[in-house]
């Protein structure tokens, strides 16, 4: 029973092809083509107006130079909301809840926030590692400390999606055992667990789409230091 909970989290393969590439691609096609009626069509409307809201609260932090990245940070956006909302779907995968897919998104955009620091304003970027009036024989210690948590940012990055997706996936799959297991027993009770699993569906959508603008805002501050 225990380990039947994370089958979730497995990647599904189909004829031992693993079908994750595919779960991350589909979303790309929920999304309105163009066509005649572009500026008339609700939806496309609506997307566009989500996207202007996205990119001007992302963009808020950033100076000029840091505009540059609004296509990348808008697109990541919307990549995360989608594919975290999709997976509060019955039956269905989400890739976000993968520590390894996290990572790949984290490291190589942080990773490019630190050389473009480091290629623009080096002093100032490793002046970062130091805070100023730091009395001499704190200097070492504090370098080190402070090297230590610029370099664990992107594990917190993807550690940060994985748990908050982890868990909540988790306490719906566990509710919602326990509510199947109460109903012919104590129906009272599993209508009391009904309610209790539909306001952590609600609150999980709220935290699907927290952690998605969290994970970008958080490359957006660490793009400002560096530029």
């Amino acid at each position: 029973m225990n380990l039947s909970f994370f089958d979730q989290f497995t990647s599904p393969c189909l004829l031992g092809i693993p079908l994750v590439l595919l779960s991350m691609l589909f979303p790309a096609l929920l999304l309105p083509t163009p066509n005649n009626r572009w500026i008339t069509n609700r939806l496309s409307t609506l997307q566009s107006w989500f996207l202007h809201l996205v990119t001007k609260q992302l963009m808020l932090p950033l100076n000029q130079k840091g505009h540059k990245w609004a296509l990348i940070l808008t697109s990541l956006m919307t990549f995360l909301l989608t594919i975290n909302l999709l997976g509060l779907l019955p039956y269905t995968f989400t890739p976000t809840t993968q520590l390894s897919m996290n990572m790949a998104l984290a490291f190589p955009l942080w990773l490019a926030t630190l050389l473009i620091g480091l290629r623009n304003q080096p002093s100032i970027s490793l002046g970062h590692l130091l805070p100023e009036g730091t009395p001499t024989p704190l200097i070492p210690a504090l370098i080190m400390i402070e090297t230590t948590s610029l370099l664990i940012r992107p594990l917190a990055l993807g550690v940060r999606l994985t748990a908050n997706l982890t868990a909540g996936h988790l306490l719906i799959q566990l509710i919602s055992t326990a509510t199947t297991a109460l109903l012919p027993i104590m129906p009272m009770v599993s209508a009391l667990t009904i309610s209790i699993l539909l306001l952590l569906t609600i609150l999980e959508v709220a935290v699907a789409m927290i952690q998605a603008y969290v994970f970008v805002l958080l490359l957006s501050l660490y793009l400002q230091e560096n530029i």
